[in-house]
């Protein structure tokens, strides 16, 4: 017979501060640690479906780079085998095993508990299929892991329950952190869309628990940046644009969150889920024939943007293919993050809208508009505007000056997309 937990409230105020500290360190370093292993796991599958950089797991060759030099006939059959893994992991999931709970749900909710088994089954299979190519993101997997290591450990030390959910957000930033070494945008995610709340003792639990899951991360994945970009100037054009093009962006964020939702309100799940996911991937497989650039989550497009390596035309394309990829693998029952597909969509059409723009007012560089729309279409799309800059800033390590046109830029997307909710 287990005995019951003891609640934080009635315990000695140094026990208590003492059990707390070692839920945020134990949380901060498990969620590091998981974080870590799902991208090794994610960086050796993506190595050994496409053939690139076989004799080690972090390097210097993109997957965009893996996934260009492979043969046609690899592609397509590593998108093939996508679809098996997709459709008959997530129909065995959705038959057998318990419900899933999201960390939004778990966070708002003290009786929910996300079960270990299912969101395990449901992390791996997320990092699987991405690995292989799948075009949605692969954050949900290790925030949803870093919040089902909070909850034990939270149970475990008999936290009550509002402490407990605020560290189940905590331990979803200190995953979003490892994973992609963005410590400040892991803590920002928690107070600006997990908690809604900016308050001191949120703030240090966030930013204590995010700053030690990305330094255990460092030990497997380096601290690198997510993006290498060029130096680039500010300019007036440049600040102008942002000041014109923000409403768009909020826009095409809104048509991208309702393309996106009425996909996933209408996703398989039932005995169709394996065929609709075999069919979809399938046929992404031979687009990638022509296309390598649409398959994973949307990083390679992104930094090509970035480097201004991207054509209008190509831009273009690319857009049009990633949407449909997009909504379509949630429609035929794939789960993943939407970040990074948001991200690339952004930096898309902002190479596009900056190329019309350079002909009005030429000079500034197609990779420096692309990181300021990136910004803020990922604001509109995610709700999120602090996190998006903070992320933006942190995924490139932009020089300090671009905040005035990214926050410039933020603004007139997130005011554009409130007003469309409004209608």
């Amino acid at each position: 017979m287990s005995l019951p937990e003891t609640p934080l409230a009635i315990r000695s105020p140094v026990r208590a501060t003492l059990a707390l500290a070692a839920v945020v360190l134990l949380t901060g370093i498990g969620a590091g640690l998981g974080g870590m292993l799902l991208a090794l796991l994610l960086h050796g599958i993506q190595h050994l479906a496409y053939g690139y950089s076989q004799d080690h797991l972090v390097g210097h060759e993109s997957f965009l780079f893996g996934v260009t030099a492979a043969a046609p006939e690899r592609r397509v059959c590593a998108l093939v085998l996508c679809g098996l893994v997709a459709g008959l992991g997530w129909w065995l999931l959705y038959r057998f095993a318990t419900p899933l709970v999201s960390v939004k749900k778990a966070v708002s909710d003290p009786d929910a508990r996300m079960p270990a088994l299912a969101t395990l089954g449901h992390v791996l299979l997320q990092i699987i299929t991405v690995a292989l190519g799948s075009p949605l993101g692969r954050e949900v997997a290790p925030r949803e892991l870093g919040s089902l290591i909070a909850d034990r450990l939270s149970r475990g030390a008999g936290l009550d329950a509002d402490t407990r959910r605020l560290m189940i957000a905590c331990g979803a930033g200190a995953g979003l952190a490892a994973v992609y070494n963005v410590p400040l945008g892991g803590a920002v995610f928690v107070l600006e869309v997990l908690v809604a709340r900016f308050a001191w003792r949120e703030a240090i639990m966030a930013l204590t628990t995010s700053a030690i899951g990305a330094a255990v991360a460092w030990t497997g994945l380096g601290a690198e940046a997510q993006y290498s970009v060029p130096a680039f100037v500010i300019s007036p054009g440049l600040i102008a644009w942002a000041v014109l093009c923000g409403p768009l962006f909020g826009l095409a964020a809104h048509g991208f969150t309702r393309l996106t939702g009425a996909a996933r309100a209408r996703a398989a799940r039932g005995g169709s889920l394996p065929v609709l996911a075999l069919v979809n991937f399938t046929l992404i497989g031979c687009l990638a024939i022509y296309l390598p650039q649409v398959l994973g989550n949307g990083k390679g497009p992104a930094q090509l943007g970035f480097d201004d390596q991207l054509t209008i035309a190509l831009a273009a394309v690319l857009l049009l293919a990633k949407l449909v990829v997009t909504s379509s693998s949630l429609r035929a029952g794939a789960e993943g993050g939407l970040l990074t597909p948001a991200l690339a969509c952004g930096a898309l059409l902002a190479v596009m809208l900056g190329g019309g723009w350079n002909l009005l007012w030429p000079g500034v560089p197609l990779g420096a508009f692309a990181i300021v729309g990136a910004a803020a279409f990922l604001a509109s799309s995610m709700s999120m505007p602090l996190t998006a800059i903070v992320l933006v800033v942190e995924f490139t390590r932009i020089d300090h000056d671009f905040l005035v046109p990214i926050i410039l830029a933020v603004v007139g997307s997130v005011c554009a997309s409130r007003l469309c909710q409004r209608v």
